[in-house]
């Protein structure tokens, strides 16, 4: 009796160092939450992690399109669904489109979870012009550096 109850105090000590193990490191980071514009601080959580992804890497959204017809209010890719301009001083001008745009959102999540299964910015792109060409036209947006 004493040594199922040695055995189950081990599994719990075990299980207990595992759950406060750090999480495992992501292929991106996030923007802080009070960086965040108001309009997208009131949102729910997954606009954003969207918006705080392309505050952090509006890089990695310049060779990717949206095609959620945003090309017609000059959108050039799905960055610009997000950020209108950044200046020079690296002060951001947001746009609030992705809001209330799934398909921006899915783009913006999709490109995140293939950038943490390792995919290229090429591979990026090929994929979510597969994935998302049903929708219709997408931005004119430059293609990533293979």
């Amino acid at each position: 009796m004493r040594l199922i109850y040695i055995v189950l105090l081990v599994l719990v000590a075990v299980f207990a160092l595992a759950a406060c193990a750090p999480a495992e490191p992501t292929a991106y980071s996030l923007a802080p939450a009070d960086q965040l514009p108001e309009f997208a601080a009131r949102a729910d959580q997954r606009v954003q992690v969207a918006y705080r992804f392309a505050m952090a890497h509006p890089e990695a959204l310049e060779t990717v399109p949206c095609y959620c017809g945003c090309q017609d209010i000059g959108h050039t890719s799905n960055r610009a669904c997000y950020i209108k301009d950044i200046n020079v001083a690296g002060e951001i001008e947001f746009d609030a489109h992705a809001v209330a745009c799934g398909i921006c959102l899915d783009i913006t999540h999709d490109v995140m979870a293939m950038m943490e299964q390792g995919l290229s910015p090429l591979e990026i792109r090929q994929t979510i012009d597969q994935n998302y060409k049903r929708f219709g036209q997408p931005t004119d947006t430059r293609m990533p550096e293979a």
